[in-house]
């Protein structure tokens, strides 16, 4: 066998392996209709009413500016939203890891989050919760709004307005999506839909905290976690080579969408709202009853005052 074939053979499921990363959308079926489908815990609020809106027409806007601010405004609530979820999981993750002897309810939801995760170890175990732990996290709003506007072309794609997908996400059952115009005679994919842009968030996470592909992402993420810190969206594209078939090229793209656009200041403020927040502030954020609640700047008392 020649150089040249033996290359070509490791190179081709390095691509394949790299796609399969950005394409697969776990379960879009169940994702698109539940929408308050995450795995069952007592503590969790119901979603409020205002993550169930589908996206805005973006491409209203005449000045770029305005826009993308518009973009912003409209996604950061929901990112909140998502991670608050997260972040009172995992609050609860660590409360059934102190336990001596776990009840039948607590085994099943840590088996529900273990196959969501597809983190197959004996329910229960050390290794369990540890690994449970390090995918059971917050992505940063600075990465995900990037992202978000890089892949949706700001929320003007076929695919965002017609499907709420902000990420690109394939799924692979007849009718979970939209067809995408072009595609290859015999392929079955789809672009998923989801019946809310929220959801589409949500699968986004779960993606980047359960796929082999964004491992590194992970082991930054954890790294920073080791530092009492919460990663960075900067720092956290590092584990987005697999993301794009671009490799480098798409991580410094992102890196440079942050970078222009100021998206640290989300970053910023998202940490501020959750660094140290107790079990009430964290359901406060889960359940707000309105989205400029979750605004940079904004906070639930200020909410709850609106509504005299």
């Amino acid at each position: 066998m020649s150089s040249g074939i033996r290359a070509l053979w490791l190179i081709v499921p390095l691509m394949v392996f790299g796609l399969w990363g950005i394409l697969h959308t776990p379960d879009p079926d169940h994702d698109r209709d539940a929408e308050d489908s995450d795995v069952a815990l007592a503590k969790l609020p119901s979603l409020p009413g205002w993550s169930r809106a589908n996206l805005p027409d973006f491409s209203a806007y005449r000045d770029t500016t305005e826009k993308k601010a518009a973009f912003f405004s409209f996604l950061y609530p929901r990112i909140v939203l998502a991670n608050s979820r997260i972040l009172i999981e995992r609050d609860y993750l660590d409360s059934l890891a102190g336990k001596d002897e776990l009840s039948k309810s607590e085994l099943t939801w840590l088996k529900n989050q273990a196959e969501r995760l597809r983190v197959d170890e004996e329910p229960g175990s050390e290794t369990m919760f540890r690994r449970l732990r390090n995918r059971l996290d917050v992505i940063p709003p600075s990465l995900v709004l990037a992202q978000a506007a890089n892949e949706s072309a700001w929320g003007t794609s076929r695919f965002a307005r017609r499907g709420n997908n902000l990420f690109g996400q394939w799924c692979f059952s007849q009718g979970c999506g939209l067809v995408p115009r072009g595609r290859v005679e015999g392929a079955s994919h789809e672009v998923a839909s989801f019946s809310s842009p929220y959801l589409s968030v949500r699968s986004y996470i779960q993606n980047l905290n359960r796929h082999p592909t964004y491992q590194l992402l992970r082991d930054i993420r954890l790294k920073a976690r080791n530092r009492d810190d919460i990663a960075s969206g900067p720092s956290l594209a590092a584990g987005l080579l697999g993301y794009s078939e671009r490799g480098e090229d798409y991580v410094e793209e992102i890196r440079s969408m942050i970078r222009h656009n100021n998206l640290d200041y989300y970053d910023e403020d998202f940490q501020a709202i959750v660094r140290g927040a107790n079990s009430q502030e964290l359901l406060e954020l889960a359940a707000a009853k309105q989205e400029k609640a979750l605004l940079p700047g904004a906070t639930t008392a200020d909410e709850t005052s609106s509504e005299g």
